[in-house]
């Protein structure tokens, strides 16, 4: 790959999500958004390598897909108010400079969430347009097969398009039934950003950071919402340890290696915050908060030895009740070994594994090795832990799994 093809590849995967948010603001049509964003894409390509990067790239692929938008609407002679308008639009803005509009990529998010969708085409769809990520990354985070993420999108747009849906922030009163959706992608592409389905990296902290800036505007948005509360309290906690998360040389550090002095004590404090706040709220903790209680619990222990893992294991027990997850039986699972000992979190990981629960995912196997080498059981563990480095997709995960099993 050429220094000109890498500098499109990072300046789309920074960009591309304000750029369809744009387009898809201006011309009012998702799906002719995003043609006109890839058409941008491909002339990037062909210039660039020949021309240079542009001093502000992110602009030069807007004013390109504002003129593709143009010749479209030429093509299809429908030159009326709106392509006078952009004309004039793009001719003030070309060198402009880059500007990102939070709102755009908000008001994408709620687009996306329409109530005409099911939560899983909502979810897809969102994961594919905002965060970037293509349908296999979005299978893997999802734990559904490649086929049924691409049948979901194509689904979601064409359903889309049929019902004429405006691209634009509904009205308050509208908020409620599309707000679940909302902040489902918004924790499921914080959770890529926390731990990458795939990839060289172990994190990816501008998707993590673009979840959480999200969340903040949420809540901005509606302060007095729960669940909103609880999901931005969650992330904060989650990210206040990302700086300790990463070793010198990008390897991962797991929560009990961690250097608790390098956790952003600030952020820990916004997070707590706003968990304060969900709570009085005063209509009991939702999924989020249950989380974000966690995390807390997390956050505030001085080491691994000395956290209140029975807490931990009750608000576990209470997030199984009121949102049943195989990943989230599998975290009380590993809460509950350091509870009651690595012999009952193996029972519940046995009992797990009986359902066919997380079957092709690394997360079951390698909890497993875990346990297992705990109780000593060096050649089990060995053989659990190559079986979750095969599954893994990450690089940085399998080379961690890799190297325990060697261990053993």
């Amino acid at each position: 790959m050429s220094t000109a093809d890498r500098a499109v590849e990072a300046v789309w995967r920074i960009e591309s999500a304000r750029i369809v948010a744009t387009l898809a603001r201006m011309t009012g049509d998702l799906g002719l958004a995003e043609d006109m964003a890839q058409e941008a894409l491909v002339e990037a390509l062909e210039q660039w390598p020949a021309s240079g990067t542009p001093r502000n790239p992110g602009a030069w692929l807007t004013a390109v897909a504002k003129r593709r938008t143009i010749d479209s609407w030429r093509r299809r002679e429908r030159l009326d108010d709106r392509y006078r308008m952009f004309a004039h639009d793009l001719a003030e803005t070309a060198d402009a400079d880059w500007e990102p509009i939070p709102d755009d990529l908000l008001r994408l998010v709620f687009t996306a969430c329409h109530p005409a969708l099911s939560r899983e085409s909502q979810a897809a769809l969102t994961l594919r347009v905002v965060s970037g990520l293509t349908t296999e990354e979005i299978a893997r985070l999802l734990l559904v097969p490649v086929p049924t993420i691409q049948a979901r999108i194509s689904r979601a747009k064409k359903t889309l398009a049929t019902a004429q849906v405006p691209f634009e922030t509904p009205d308050p009163a509208e908020w409620a039934p599309r707000l679940g959706g909302v902040l489902g992608v918004v924790y499921l592409l914080f959770t890529e950003g926390y731990a990458a389905t795939s990839g060289p990296e172990w994190m990816r902290p501008d998707v993590a950071a673009e979840a959480l800036r999200l969340g903040r505007v949420l809540a901005g948005l509606v302060p007095r919402e729960p669940e909103v509360l609880g999901l931005l309290a969650l992330m904060e906690l989650q990210a206040s340890r990302f700086g300790a998360r990463r070793g010198p040389d990008g390897e991962p550090v797991l929560l009990a290696d961690q250097d608790r002095s390098r956790w952003d004590r600030a952020q820990i404090g916004r997070g707590r915050a706003a968990l304060i706040r969900a709570d009085a709220a005063g209509r009991g903790r939702g999924a989020y908060a249950l989380q974000a209680g966690i995390a807390e619990q997390h956050a505030i222990a001085p080491s691994i030895a000395s956290t209140d893992w029975r807490a931990i294991v009750a608000l576990y027990d209470a997030l199984v009740r009121l949102a049943p997850n195989p990943v989230v039986e599998l975290n009380r699972a590993i809460a509950l070994s350091m509870s009651d000992g690595a012999e009952a979190g193996l029972a519940a990981v046995d009992a797990l594994a009986a359902t066919g629960a997380l079957t092709g995912s690394h997360l079951l196997p390698s909890v497993r090795g875990e346990l297992l080498a705990r109780l000593g059981r060096t050649e089990e563990a060995a053989e659990a832990l190559v079986a979750a480095a095969a599954l893994a997709t990450n690089a940085r995960t399998r080379a961690v799994l890799l190297a325990k099993a060697a261990l053993r």
